[in-house]
């Protein structure tokens, strides 16, 4: 911010805010005033920005605007419907792989293991 006046505001009201003698959504309502009236604030490019980012640190998830918060929750489940498509391709990719395993070495090679175990249950050599 470059306008001190701003700066001095945006401090007393934040302290009413801590107080609880303002609500933060009022201090927001205030600093949006101020930059209308004020040619300094006018002219700084940032200032959006900065409005931007004491709305967000101020402002309780509640309390910020519903369309805001609509596209907010949009895309945390646009993120998170992705990941489980990720997550269920890789699954699929692993039972692919041992299905294959399985198909490759099969079933024959568990049939000699159980062959090979009868045959040694059966033979006379074997420890009682």
């Amino acid at each position: 911010m470059q306008c001190d006046r701003l700066i001095k505001l945006a401090k007393q009201w934040f302290l009413h805010v801590r107080e609880e003698t303002m609500a933060p959504a009022r201090m927001v309502q205030f600093i949006k005033q101020h930059v209308a009236s004020c040619p300094i604030c006018q002219e700084d490019p940032d200032i959006e920005d900065e409005i931007v980012r004491i709305t967000e640190i101020i402002l309780p998830d509640s309390k910020i605007p519903k369309a805001v918060r609509m596209k907010q929750e949009a895309e945390e489940a646009e993120k998170h419907s992705a990941v489980e498509e990720v997550a269920e391709k890789v699954e699929e990719k692993v039972e692919e792989e041992a299905s294959e395993e399985t198909e490759e070495n099969g079933e024959d090679e568990f049939v000699e293991e159980e062959e090979v175990e009868e045959k040694e249950l059966l033979s006379p050599d074997a420890p009682k």
